[in-house]
């Protein structure tokens, strides 16, 4: 069997650190198994669905990596979920209701106050073809529900394990609106039919749909996929993600400046048993993952994480993929540059103030002009990755300054900074006009 996968998002949004999760989960997993991934656009919503936020949902997936091996807009697929819903209708199992949302809400309540569970009665099971008929002349227009077989719905899940939902404790789900609209529930089941889906991985939040669902996948006739239910997202004090999802959107992480790769691998292992930190590649994370890894426990989003992450990234990044980027910042000063900054970078974009340290003008920050003097003068004339160590030694010998005391007064004369990179491969970059200079005291 080759496995084969979809992420569906809605285009009514921009993707967020909660969605993009079901995306990274579902590609590590097709492609570590050989499978394919596709994109489904939901947007069967009319109204809210834009070409912007669909163009959205492309270019977050295409920058992060998570490329697809098919394309699909719902909304071009209507005659799939007619088909469907007439096929439900012959077995008896989609019927009209003609109830409003006020009465449900009023029978919801009578239930509760006498201690009974929310659940739709099936009142409109007993209607009449007249009764039917005289409430369409009211104005009336039924909404359809799905009439569940009342049994308990078995499956292993490949996080959670073996799981059950007793379908008789649920309400009629309702798969159409009164004005004919299609609701999730039908075009997701018809379309992972159609498509051939074989597991179907998403929040720990749908486990209770999965009772239902599985039910319309028997009435239509076709397997059920494998079923994976992972552990939702909170914040990194255990709140919940909900109102701070805006600021958690793929595209303000990506204008922060934050790597695709590091967002994939923060993401793709929250919650698992490996280490939070950056892989080598989206293969890398594709061939490590696994479902038992995954815990049970609500798995925390820590921005601190992912920066740490992202440093990551930008510390084993080669001089050949920096290369392009250092260009367009008008920060290339060479591959022995970017070697001996690239540890210090949390942001890429930090790389240009490095960049000036050493090919700009820098304005020394001077606390003991007399050390400098002396140091200035112990110089040697020659530069190289060496001479920090030797100068230095030399200095401590003629003031009998030493550590922090001896090397924090070079390096804030040096590069106007009381941090950095090592000194010795900086200093040789800086070169010696620059470095006497601005141990003079001098902006240079």
């Amino acid at each position: 069997m080759t496995v084969k996968v979809r992420f569906a998002p809605s285009p009514t949004g921009r993707l967020h650190v909660g969605n993009i999760r079901a995306a990274i989960v579902n590609w590590v997993f097709a492609r570590g198994q050989g499978g394919k991934f596709v994109l489904r656009i939901d947007d069967t919503d009319l109204e809210r669905s834009t070409k912007e936020y669909e163009q959205g949902i492309e270019t977050d997936l295409t920058w992060l990596g998570l490329t697809w091996d098919e394309r699909h807009n719902q909304s071009a697929r209507f005659p799939l979920y007619h088909q469907a819903m007439e096929r439900l209708k012959a077995q008896n199992r989609l019927y009209p209701c003609y109830e409003t949302q006020d009465e449900l809400d009023r029978r919801r309540k009578v239930q509760l106050s006498r201690g009974q569970p929310p659940i739709y009665d099936r009142a409109a099971l007993k209607l009449t073809d007249e009764e039917r008929a005289a409430l369409e002349a009211e104005g009336r227009r039924p909404h359809w529900r799905f009439r569940l077989e009342g049994k308990r719905v078995k499956w292993n899940d490949l996080v959670r394990g073996p799981c059950e939902v007793d379908t008789a404790s649920m309400s009629d789900p309702v798969l159409i609106r009164e004005d004919g609209a299609f609701l999730y529930t039908l075009p997701s089941v018809a379309d992972d039919i159609d498509m051939g889906i074989t597991h179907i991985i998403r929040g720990e939040d749908h486990v209770t749909n999965t009772g239902a669902q599985m039910e319309i996948f028997e009435a239509l006739g076709a397997p059920t996929p494998v079923f994976a239910h992972f552990s939702l997202l909170v914040g990194a004090e255990g709140e919940a993600l909900g109102k701070r999802l805006g600021s958690l959107s793929i595209l303000q992480l990506r204008e922060q400046g934050h790597e695709p790769l590091a967002i994939t691998s923060h993401i793709a292992r929250l919650g698992t048993s490996d280490p939070l930190e950056a892989a080598d590649s989206l293969a890398d994370l594709a061939g490590s993952f696994a479902f038992d890894k995954m815990g049970r426990h609500p798995a925390r989003f820590d921005p601190v994480d992912l920066s740490r992450i992202n440093a990551g990234v930008l510390h084993a990044m080669d001089y050949e993929t920096a290369q392009p980027r250092l260009s367009n910042l008008g920060a290339d000063l060479g591959e022995a540059f970017w070697l001996a900054v690239r540890q210090n970078l949390v942001l890429f974009s930090d790389v240009t103030i490095l960049a000036r340290v050493v090919g700009g003008a820098v304005t020394p920050l001077v606390e003991d002009q007399a050390f400098l003097d002396q140091a200035a003068g112990l110089l040697p004339e020659t530069i190289d990755g060496e001479t920090w160590g030797r100068w230095t030694a030399a200095v401590k010998e003629a003031t009998g300054a030493k550590g922090r005391a001896l090397f924090m007064p070079l390096r804030k004369a040096l590069t106007g900074m009381d941090h950095g990179p090592e000194m010795g491969p900086l200093l040789a970059l800086i070169g010696r006009e620059k470095a006497a200079r601005r141990l003079a005291g001098e902006t240079a």
